[in-house]
């Protein structure tokens, strides 16, 4: 494993010195030392022919020499243009997701070993040519003995070692940037590469894009809007997943979608409606929409409804997230930003002694110029972006969440107006928005909350009842000590008591518990 590690750290000092990685590093304000401790490195006293190339470029380059690995770390570095010079975000965005496949010998073998059986026994037909090949898996087309058309996806063999290895360095690259550099640390790199660690071995488990692209179908259920295939839980193992295979238009084949008379702005304004509803209604969104995960169907091109596969990657929200999110996206339509300010610091996301006033101005100086161009013209995606990176100067935390909610909407709106050049998003997401929010104070909701308190009445009543027998036999001990001090009990029964109140107020709780909650503590508080 050792010389593993070794024959793999040659092999990222080569690439770095090939794409001259070095360069870039000593463009940053270094410490002297680390300066001086640079002219040991033998490359650097060699005559080497500038690159005509971007940095942006021999990052990208150099990323996809080093592997898959190294490929799908670029590609979730380029959706943190909140830390991200924009140079260099935007080339790392070209990298591809198609690598070469690896043997088909190999994947029969990992398929055969994960389900226990032959594959002539478990199909009635494999295609060993697989049909795509990613970073990290490769898909085959299949028949089920029962006749349904399917596809196979399977994990590359091998790639753990490879992974621990890789991300041994990166944390180590991260760290001594960290270390050496004020600019480095602004941009966090031991946090990204955490960020990507999760990312990555979550992806490497199958089982759970299996799982997500259930909960995913099962939220779209019937829905005009997005179809996401079955899942075949029975051929389902960690590193093999077995779904129906679709048949749809690329949703970047212009050409097919027009021929067929779709209707191009019903298709664009669907997909900013599917975001919304993935954010707001289920908190449970995709978050690898790029356009080689999203497919048309040929069934209704005069209403076009959306086909998603690859659900590796999905983002959810907490109640607060999407309230705070929701009215913060709501004050920018109405372009206040005083109460965009003020809920940024409501909701933690800059420090609670962050002065309002100035925090408002720089909001206004990023969005004003914004407003005065005609609504189509505006990218509300690249809004999005300044205002986060106007936050981070105010020493705003980075959300992870939301990092990948920014790159979702990107990736949402580029499509969109790809599809539909004159996409409104701003008049699209803005009623769907206000109707959320007047859904979210309502009289059922506020009743549907309540009866979610309801289902835990028993729970508290067996505490409630547990206590006061505790305390009784606390006060059976305390009465034999007539000197001790019976603050702590009496404050407890305060404390019942005003839980028993509020509980006894909601009108559909079993008021019972609540009134013996309120007893015991007026017992505790009025003894002698």
């Amino acid at each position: 494993m050792k010389l593993l590690a070794v024959r793999r750290l040659l092999r990222i000092q080569r690439v770095v010195i090939r794409y001259q990685l070095d360069e870039m590093l000593f463009e940053l304000p270094l410490p002297f030392w680390l300066r001086a401790l640079s002219c040991l490195l033998p490359w650097r006293w060699l005559p080497r022919k500038p690159l005509e190339l971007s940095r942006g470029a021999r990052l990208r380059l150099a990323l996809e020499d080093l592997g898959p690995i190294f490929i799908k770390f670029g590609q979730l570095l380029s959706t943190r243009r909140d830390l991200l010079p924009p140079d260099i975000a935007d080339e790392l965005a070209r990298l591809q997701d198609q690598v070469p496949p690896f043997p088909e010998e190999q994947a029969i073998a990992l398929i055969e070993r994960q389900l226990g059986a032959p594959v002539s026994e478990l199909f009635a037909r494999f295609d060993s040519q697989p049909l795509a090949s990613a970073s990290v898996a490769q898909v085959h087309a299949a028949q089920l003995k029962s006749g349904e058309q399917v596809v196979v996806k399977v994990v590359r063999p091998g790639l753990k070692p490879v992974i621990r290895q890789d991300l041994a360095w990166l944390f180590l690259i991260a760290r001594i940037a960290e270390k050496a550099s004020a600019d480095a640390r602004r941009l966090r790199p031991v946090e990204v590469v955490s960020d990507y660690e999760k990312t990555i071995y979550d992806e490497l488990d199958l089982l759970r894009e299996a799982a997500n692209a259930s909960q995913l179908r099962r939220n779209f259920d019937g829905s005009p809007l997005l179809y996401v295939p079955q899942v075949y839980w029975d051929l389902c193992r960690h590193q093999v997943l077995v779904m129906e295979r679709i048949y749809g238009i690329p949703v970047t084949d212009l050409a097919t979608l027009a021929d067929q008379r779709t209707d191009m702005k019903l298709l664009a304004e669907r997909g900013v409606e599917i975001f919304f509803t993935q954010v707001f209604r289920d908190s449970f969104f995709h978050a690898d929409m790029h356009p080689g995960n999203i497919f048309v169907s040929t069934r209704t091109p005069w209403s076009p409804q959306y086909i998603a596969i690859d659900c590796g990657i999905i983002g959810s929200l907490t109640d607060e997230d999407q309230d705070y999110l929701a009215r913060n996206l709501i004050a920018f339509f109405k372009r206040d930003y005083r109460k965009v300010a003020q809920l940024h610091i409501d909701s933690g996301w800059v420090p609670a002694d962050t002065k309002v006033n100035e925090f408002e101005a720089a909001i206004r100086t990023v969005c004003e110029p914004i407003f005065e161009k005609p609504l189509k013209d505006i990218s509300f995606g690249q809004l999005l972006l300044r205002l986060f990176q106007t936050a981070r100067r105010f020493n705003m935390e980075v959300q992870p969440q939301l990092v990948l909610l920014q790159k979702t909407l990107l990736n949402i709106e580029g499509l969109g107006r790809q599809l539909y050049p004159d996409l409104d998003l701003w008049s699209t997401a803005q009623p769907y928005l206000e109707r959320w929010m007047r859904e979210r104070i309502s009289p059922l909701h506020l009743l549907r909350n309540l009866q979610q308190q309801a289902e835990q009445v028993p729970h508290l009543s067996q505490i409630a009842r547990d206590t006061l027998e505790r305390l009784q036999r606390s006060q059976q001990r305390e009465e034999q000590r007539p000197n001790r001090d019976q603050w702590p009990l009496r404050l407890l029964g305060a404390a019942l008591i005003g839980a028993g109140t509020l509980q006894g107020l909601a009108p559909l709780l079993a008021a019972w518990p609540a009134w013996l909650m309120v007893g015991g503590g007026l017992y505790l508080v009025l003894r002698r």
